[in-house]
């Protein structure tokens, strides 16, 4: 606009255009903010039980997300991150699941440990058609379109593991597991699969995931003299079991223990030299991998490990940020096509979705706890192994009848825990 053109409307009308440019000015950032930010959901536990194995997984999806926004972000949005604790409680999950998706408008979340919490989730996904990516390996005997499954499926962890401790260290049981779904359906398959191997479980014992005494499990253990324990403990939980094993005096030279959720995160000298399966392990030799130890430790310190769920939840945050970039979209939905194309380098290897289950191609692996804390691997698969949910030892169908069974026993929870409230 010319001088003239300005002098025209005077003062006044000079007032008015500028009330009209700072409103368009302040509408104009309202709406490019939005366009120029991405919300993404963080939901685990950051009190209870379960707190000292979720929160290093809240630090690697913060970790993953700074990095990919001091490269530009995803379709050159910042991601901002929006964190919820699920205090160790399934219902709690639930709720702010449903205020992440609704209230927080988030386009995915990245969350969830326990399977009870899981399935507590999983209908909220599903009705709101969103997104979660899940890190953690799990029983199985689920698919969903909402969720991605980072971790292992029970033939990429719980059968591998049982058939090597079956011909490592002995053909006589005893199960010990946290009282809820994923420690009762992991039994129910170890169970199947040992009496098919020809082996015993020679006992069978369950805590309530929170405040757990294991005096009277380990009691029985020593009763029983299996040659190993296959233990489903999980949370808080393992450090009080090794410990009562040690005051009653059995090391892993007498009875050693397989365990399917003991990372560095929660170790005591009490369980060096027992033995942990996973699919990724710290001590893994990879370019790919040193680098992100090197990245953690700078970030966190030190001292700071990384476990088989810390690398899958950090891979999935990249996954999802590919997917994004070549959807040209961060909706649920344009996500859940995208992905079923995509794969990327990983710390733990090429990480892979399978299109029809939304499970990650995995390697099994068994490592070995040393004094440090750190797990030497001893066995791995010699490849990958495409995920398998359901176990053969029974149909879908069966299996669909074990979990209702639970499910109701349960007063329609999915823990122990949550039917006493």
């Amino acid at each position: 606009m010319n001088l003239k053109k300005i002098a025209f409307f005077g003062l006044p009308g000079l007032i008015f255009i500028a009330a009209l440019l700072f409103i368009y000015q302040l509408q104009s950032q309202k709406v490019m903010g939005g366009q120029h930010t991405v919300r993404v959901g963080i939901l685990h536990s950051l009190s209870g039980v379960m707190a000292r194995s979720e929160q290093p997984i809240v630090d690697v999806v913060l970790m993953a997300i700074e990095e990919i926004n001091a490269k530009g972000g995803v379709l050159g949005r910042k991601i901002v991150p929006v964190i919820a604790d699920g205090k160790s409680d399934e219902k709690v999950f639930a709720k702010e699941a449903e205020r992440l998706i609704v209230k927080e408008k988030v386009d995915v979340v990245f969350g969830v440990w326990t399977s009870a919490a899981r399935k507590a989730v999983k209908p909220i996904f599903e009705k709101y058609d969103h997104l979660l990516f899940y890190p953690v390996q799990y029983e199985g005997l689920e698919v969903s379109p909402n969720i991605i499954y980072l971790g292992a499926a029970p033939n990429q962890q719980i059968i591998p593991a049982v058939k090597w401790s079956f011909d490592h260290l002995g053909k006589r049981m005893f199960l010990v597991g946290s009282d809820y779904i994923f420690p009762r359906t992991a039994n129910e398959i170890i169970r199947l699969q040992v009496q098919a191997l020809g082996g015993e479980i020679v006992g069978e014992h369950y805590e309530n995931l929170q405040d757990p005494d294991y005096h009277h499990a380990v009691q029985d253990i020593v009763k029983a003299k299996p040659d190993v324990i296959i233990s489903t403990i999980n949370g808080d939980g393992n450090i009080g079991f090794f410990k009562a094993l040690r005051a009653a005096g059995v090391t892993p030279q007498t009875i050693p223990v397989m365990s399917f959720s003991v990372s560095k995160d929660l170790f005591t000298p009490d369980m060096t030299g027992n033995y942990a399966a996973w699919n990724y392990f710290q001590s893994l030799n990879s370019k790919q991998n040193s680098g992100f130890i090197h990245r953690l430790k700078a970030r966190y310190g030190q001292d700071r490990q990384a476990s088989d769920p810390v690398q899958s939840a950090y891979s999935g945050v990249f996954l999802w940020a590919k997917s994004a970039e070549r959807a040209n979209s961060t909706k649920p939905h344009d996500i859940q096509v995208s992905r079923k194309n995509t794969s990327i380098p990983t710390p733990g290897g090429i990480l892979n979705v399978d299109t029809v289950t939304n499970h990650v191609w995995k390697r099994p692996r068994i490592g070995k706890i040393n004094k440090n804390g750190e797990f030497d691997i001893v066995w791995e698969a010699p490849q990958t192994i495409h995920p398998n949910p359901f176990p053969m030892f029974k149909s879908k169908s069966e299996w669909a009848l074990f979990l209702e069974d639970l499910y109701q026993g349960w007063g329609q929870n999915w823990s122990a825990q949550m039917a006493t409230k």
